[in-house]
Order: C-alpha cells, then sequence, then structure tokens
C-alpha cells in the first residue's frame, strides 16, 4: 500500500527531495561569513538604502562598516546603480523581514535558487518523461557549487536564473496545453480542422505568463532579453512543429499568422512590466537622475513625459557604463572557459585567527561549479550535435538552446571585464542537458529499456559528482580549512 502511495506521488516525493537537499546546501550558516562578500557591497547596501530610504543612496566611509551594523555612512543622494531593479528589491524584502543582517541580505537568494531547483526537477520530468531523470537533473542543481555559491550571495544573477527557469518551464506549460486543445479542436472539427492553418486554440495564458517571466529577468539584468528572445522563438517553431505532426495544411503560414499576438504581446508587456519595476524610482526625488529632465529641458526624448525622459537619459548612461567598462580584475574571464570553468571567481578569502596549531587556516569562497558537472556538461554539448544529425534526436538542441543563449552573446563583450558567474543564468540547462546524455547512455532504446553497462556508468558518475560536491562544499561555504588542503582543492592553475 505504502508503495502504491509512493508510486502516485513520486513527482511530489521527488520534488521535495531535491528541494530539502537545495535547502541544506543553501540554508545552513548562511550568514556566514558576516562580512560583504564580494559584490555584495553593492547590492546588500543598495537593498538596505530601498528598505531605509525608498530608493539606492550614495555610501561613504569603509564598505564594511555596513556589515558590521554602522549604516552613517548611507548619503540622500542618490547612488549611480547599473542594473535594473527586481533583483535589489528582492534581496530589500529579505532585510525587511529578518533585518539587516548577513541571513538577512541572503535569504532571499537562497529561497529562490532553492525554487530553482525544483523547478528544474519538475521541467525536466516534463521533458524527458521521467521522475527519475527529472529527480537527477534536480540532484545535480541541487550540488552544484557555482548554483550553491550564488544562492547563498546577495547578487542579482541567481534571481535572473530563476526568472529564466520560470519562463522556459511556462512555455513547456503551454505547449502541453497547446497540444491537448490542437488534438480536441482538431477532433470536433473533423476534416475541415486541418484546413486555413488550422484550429484556434484560445488564449496562450501560459505563454503569456513566460512573457512576464522574461520580462522579471530582464528587469533583475538586461541578459534576461537574450532568453526571452531564443525561448519565445523556440515556442513559435513548437507550434510550427506541433500544427505539422497535426496533420495541418500550411501550418508553416497558420503558425506565423498566429504568432503575431506573441509578437504584440511581447513588445508591450516587457516594456510595461520593467518600467512598472522601477515604481519607487519614480515616487522617490532622491533616486539618482530623476530630476535629470528638469535640469535639462529640451534634450533627450522630448516628446515624452519629463518621468520617462529622465528614465531614457539614465539608461543611455547604464549602456555607456555596461558597453566600456574595461576596468582590469584579477577574476576577469573569457566567456569560452565559462562552460569548462577555466577561471572561476574568488568571492572571499581570509586567513582564520585562533585556529590551535602552527598550520595556517582559511576561509575561502569561490564560485567554482562542480568540475565534473561542467565538464560532462560540454561533452553533453557534443553529444546533442551527434544525436540530431545522426538519430534527429531534437531534445539535446532545446536544452542546447539555454545554454547558448546565455554564453554566446558574451563573446563579442569579451574585452568588457565579465565573470564565470555569469554562467549561473545558464547552469539550469547545463544540468537538464547533462540530466538528458545520462537518459539516452542508461536507456539507449527507449525509456522501457535499460543498458546495464549504460546504467553502471550513470551510476558512477553520479555518485562522484556527490563525493566532489562534498569534497568542494567548504569552498562554496567559506569553512574555515587549512591552507593547504585549500591548495588540494586547486585542481588547475587557472583556479588560483
Amino acid at each position: 500500500m505504502f508503495w502504491l502511495w509512493a508510486y502516485r506521488w513520486r513527482a511530489t516525493l521527488m520534488a521535495i527531495g531535491v528541494g530539502v537537499l537545495a535547502a541544506l546546501m543553501r540554508l545552513t550558516t548562511l550568514g556566514s561569513p558576516t562580512t560583504l562578500v564580494f559584490d555584495e557591497v553593492f547590492y546588500a547596501r543598495g537593498a538596505y538604502s530601498l528598505v531605509s530610504q525608498g530608493y539606492e543612496g550614495d555610501w561613504t566611509g569603509e564598505d564594511q562598516l555596513f556589515a558590521s551594523g554602522d549604516y552613517s555612512g548611507l548619503q540622500t543622494k542618490g547612488d549611480y546603480v547599473v542594473h535594473p531593479m527586481v533583483g535589489k528589491l528582492l534581496i530589500a524584502a529579505g532585510i525587511k523581514a529578518f533585518g539587516p543582517t548577513p541571513f538577512g541580505w541572503r535569504i532571499s537568494a537562497a529561497v529562490f535558487g532553492i525554487a530553482t531547483v525544483v523547478l528544474v526537477a519538475l521541467i525536466a520530468r516534463s521533458l524527458l518523461g521521467s521522475t527519475l531523470w527529472g529527480g537527477v537533473a534536480g540532484l545535480l542543481l541541487a550540488v552544484d557549487g557555482l548554483h550553491i555559491t550564488m544562492s547563498r550571495t546577495a547578487l542579482l544573477d541567481g534571481f535572473l536564473a530563476f526568472f529564466v527557469v520560470a519562463g522556459f518551464g511556462l512555455l513547456v506549460l503551454d505547449r502541453a496545453r497547446f497540444r491537448r486543445r490542437l488534438a480536441a479542436a482538431m477532433a470536433s472539427a473533423g476534416p475541415d480542422g486541418a484546413r486555413g492553418g488550422g484550429p484556434v486554440v484560445g488564449v496562450r495564458w501560459w505563454r503569456l505568463l513566460a512573457i512576464v517571466a522574461f520580462a522579471l529577468a530582464a528587469s533583475t539584468k538586461w541578459s534576461g532579453l537574450y532568453f526571452a528572445a531564443v525561448f519565445l522563438v523556440l515556442s513559435v517553431v513548437w507550434d510550427m512543429v506541433d500544427r505539422r505532426a497535426a496533420g495541418i495544411e500550411g501550418w508553416l503560414v497558420g503558425s506565423a499568422v498566429r504568432a503575431v499576438p506573441t509578437f504584440l504581446a511581447t513588445i508591450v508587456l516587457i516594456p510595461t512590466v520593467y518600467v512598472a519595476t522601477w515604481w519607487n524610482w519614480f515616487v522617490t526625488d532622491g533616486s539618482y537622475a530623476r530630476q535629470w529632465a528638469e535640469k535639462h529641458p529640451g534634450e533627450g526624448v522630448t516628446w515624452l513625459p519629463e518621468s520617462l525622459r529622465s528614465l531614457v537619459d539614465y539608461h543611455r548612461q547604464m549602456w555607456d557604463f555596461h558597453t566600456h567598462l574595461t576596468s582590469p580584475h584579477s577574476y576577469e574571464s573569457h566567456p569560452n572557459g565559462w562552460i569548462l570553468q577555466v577561471r572561476p571567481t574568488a568571492f572571499y578569502f581570509e586567513d582564520v585567527p585562533d585556529i590551535a596549531g602552527d598550520e595556517r587556516w582559511v576561509s575561502a569562497i569561490t564560485s567554482l561549479g562542480n568540475p565534473l558537472i561542467w565538464w560532462a556538461g560540454f561533452a553533453a554539448l557534443l553529444f546533442a550535435v551527434w544525436r540530431l544529425l545522426i538519430h534527429r534526436d531534437t531534445m539535446g538542441l532545446v536544452l542546447s538552446l539555454g545554454i547558448l543563449a546565455g554564453w554566446l552573446p558574451w563573446v563579442p563583450y569579451a574585452h568588457r571585464t565579465i565573470f564565470t558567474f555569469y554562467a549561473v543564468a545558464f547552469v539550469p540547462f547545463v544540468v537538464m542537458l547533462v540530466a538528458w546524455a545520462l537518459q539516452r547512455i542508461a536507456q539507449p532504446d527507449g525509456p522501457r529499456t535499460w543498458s546495464r553497462g549504460g546504467w553502471i556508468a550513470v551510476g558512477v558518475f553520479i555518485g562522484v559528482v556527490l563525493i566532489v560536491s562534498g569534497y568542494y562544499l567548504p569552498l562554496w561555504r567559506g569553512d574555515p580549512i587549512p591552507y593547504d588542503l585549500w591548495r588540494l582543492h586547486m585542481w588547475l592553475p587557472t583556479w588560483i
């Protein structure tokens, strides 16, 4: 009886299982270290300013005074920030709930990170048609070091990853619903249903919600727009494939025509949601550049209201910053090395005093993905190409699109100061692609067959991944370890 119940609720139990594991990895010792880690100096202090005065004020004095509870450096002058609002508002929500403590400014990132793991497991379950392989994808993300580190740090990229995954998941739901409604419409219409591009299946509510999710991604970091473009085009291609499979005449033109409402909704919803997320900037006089239009009459986009004209010019300044940021940084990295984790970012490194003995101890946080997962991800990309060419297997291509959307757009900006941790936006697709490849290895002839050698290889791989994650966990949480042990974790010279 228990096994029958467990089988019936297997998807729920799987989601709970990977969620609990993700929570253990992300919530334990979340308040450590007690100092601002890497770019938390911008986002945690900015979020506190949002809570205390409604906008992001400039700061003076030593950066770490904030972590010690000294907020006297906050000024009423608006701070020149160069990213949209959503991620910082979410960090502010954590501070509002738990106070301006390390736990308070990191809890939102942790919660959204845990939610991302659960979403990935459920999406992979749907795409791969298996609760087991959905669980494998969730497990891999739950124990990946890059995602763990970004879920334990008050930066923006983890929120970006959540909204991208949510948008993709909503498009997966939209396709499933579209297929059901298309089949029902075709059955009720009879032979005439295949004519004229096929039947109209009503409002695509899941797709509209996906557009909103992508808008929130872009409202966290502008790079969310790349994912929106790739996945919304993919959704239209899915429509074409499904209409053709249903035997609809003129499926190509019919799908293109029916994509027009989606295009119109996109160009309306994304700007609308984006501008709405700047509400605190509009309602506060102290925000940076809020009064620009009043001080520069006749300049900028003159046909807009003053508030929007100020916002547009502010974004021009932000664009100039991002396109000309070339300040040297010891941990900047070329996008070519991201998928192999060639140059991870050191977020934190301090000697730990008061440890018994003469041995040197350190506390370090390195945004390094589990090397085996990422190296397998690169191999899975090549495997996806092979499967597409030889077996016409398109699932690997679909998941690869999520990687390419978050990776390739950065290549033209390799001259800029950019970092490997940006790859957290596409690590959900890396683990789903790896889970897909493992499924193909363990079940090469279909879902009801198993390869004994393949299953053993997959089991060994997952076991070694878990061992490696346990080995690197101190470097993802900042646990004190001997310096010599830290050196043993540096497998590549570029990691130091």
